[in-house]
């Protein structure tokens, strides 16, 4: 599996998501330049790193940014993607520009089957139109679309309806992630985070719906225990090792950020069957609700001595 360097080149934001993880940055820090961010990027390539993302924030807002995936092409990344909560892309011509620039995976954002839902949840009126029309037009280029949707207690009856609202799209891929209560979304907790178990058989008919067509389909931060029949959505599994550029501070590899200091594991977690591949939930999940839903997954082929 290729490595990817995740950069943060923008704090700024044309949304104002309830549920965000970086909110509460955005008038902490500036764009990063575009030198600083060539610098980065050389570094990593010079490390190995053949994948880059360019996020934040809003990164399609950086005034940079097509200059930035000019230079990441130049450097010579295979795989060059923006993620983005899709508004940007529905300006005439935008997807194109990126296109041309060497940009290969577009990856936007839809929080809501309808209007009232997104709308609601990215704070910004309007953002729902627009960010389909921008996904509808990322798909017309050819490049890959995948998109990623934050499961909040606003939206998670509605995992089905804007799973087949993205296949009707044309995405090649789905990602239903369960909200970080860091930063923003910390704020805003009691109304916006909904026990896992509450979301998962709403869950897995969206899943189901991309599993018939075919269409790849994952979740993020559901533990194994709650994906019985579906292990292979879990995103933890292909989720590629890197760097994370942020605001405040480098992360040397996410992934191994996310098993020792990000996500957390419960008193049961080593009788479970997939307590060595599972990451269990962000840690700041069972600070709210404990581990009761946690449940271990136990059969014949994991014994006393492999714990």
């Amino acid at each position: 599996m290729y490595t990817r360097i995740d950069i943060k080149i923008s704090f700024r934001c044309n949304n104002l998501c309830g549920f965000c993880a970086q909110g509460h940055k955005r008038d902490l820090y500036p764009d990063k330049s575009a030198a600083t961010v060539a610098m980065e990027l050389k570094k990593a390539y010079a490390d190995g790193v053949r994948g880059v993302v360019f996020t934040g924030g809003e990164p399609s807002l950086h005034p940079a940014i097509l200059d930035l995936v000019r230079i990441a092409k130049k450097i010579g990344f295979a795989n060059i993607q923006l993620q983005t909560n899709g508004r940007t892309l529905a300006y005439p011509g935008f997807c194109a520009e990126l296109s041309r620039a060497g940009a290969t995976e577009l990856g936007p954002s839809l929080h809501g089957a309808k209007a009232e839902t997104h709308d609601a949840l990215t704070g910004s009126a309007g953002s729902f139109t627009q960010s389909v029309s921008g996904i509808a037009n990322a798909v017309k280029t050819g490049l890959p679309v995948i998109t990623n949707t934050v499961i909040t207690s606003l939206n998670y009856r509605e995992l089905p309806a804007i799973a087949a609202l993205l296949i009707r799209l044309g995405v090649k891929q789905y990602q239903f992630a369960f909200i970080h209560i860091v930063g923003t979304a910390a704020e805003n907790k009691k109304r916006m985070v909904p026990r896992k178990t509450m979301v998962m058989p709403y869950l897995r008919k969206g899943l189901d719906l991309g599993i018939r067509r075919g269409i790849q389909c994952y979740t993020e931060a559901i533990p194994f225990c709650l994906m019985k029949g579906y292990s292979a959505c879990v995103a933890e599994r292909i989720i590629p090792a890197g760097p994370v550029v942020d605001a405040d501070r480098t992360i040397k590899d996410y992934g191994v950020y996310r098993k020792t200091e990000g996500k957390a594991k419960g008193p049961l977690c080593p009788d479970c069957k997939y307590f060595d591949i599972c990451e269990g939930p962000w840690r700041e999940y069972p600070v709210l609700y404990g581990w009761k839903e946690f449940t271990p997954v136990r059969d014949f082929f994991r014994t006393a001595s492999s714990k």
